[in-house]
């Protein structure tokens, strides 16, 4: 009835995941961790905060671009419909999970630099380096 949007910033934490639905459509999953940080005020240190993770799944137009650009380990910018998805587990046990059907993926420029040639499908090339604090991290995807 009341739709809640909402975006994340945070890092990929699985592999996304591609399958098909019994219905036939094609979706792919990934798991995403976002931190808050803040500045200690007596050892003047950044510290972390608690970590939410969540589920982000990506359907129809997402899924070429979301196939292409993210992996495990980038920095990511989600934005979409959240909910808490309730099930019960393998052993018996009610549980939890915050999944999010997005409406928009990207990566977070603030963190990675990306150079883009082509469109999207079999023959896009993207070069991504992701810059963790003086180090870089470059890969090319296909």
């Amino acid at each position: 009835m009341y739709e809640t949007y909402t975006t994340v910033i945070g890092t990929v934490v699985s592999e996304p995941r591609r399958r098909e639905t019994a219905a036939g459509e094609e979706v792919i999953s990934f798991r995403v961790a976002c931190n808050s940080r803040r500045i200690d005020k007596r050892s003047q240190e950044w510290i972390d905060g608690p970590t939410l993770y969540l589920t982000v799944s990506c359907w129809r137009r997402l899924l070429t671009g979301v196939g292409l650009a993210i992996a495990k380990g980038r920095p990511v910018i989600a934005h979409g419909q959240i909910k808490t998805n309730e099930y019960v587990s393998g052993d018996g046990e009610r549980r939890a999970d915050l999944e999010m059907t997005a409406t928009a993926v990207g990566l977070d420029l603030s963190r990675c630099v990306v150079s883009y040639q082509g469109t999207a499908g079999p023959a896009a090339r993207a070069h991504v380096a992701v810059v963790e604090g003086s180090a870089a991290l470059e890969e090319s995807a296909a």
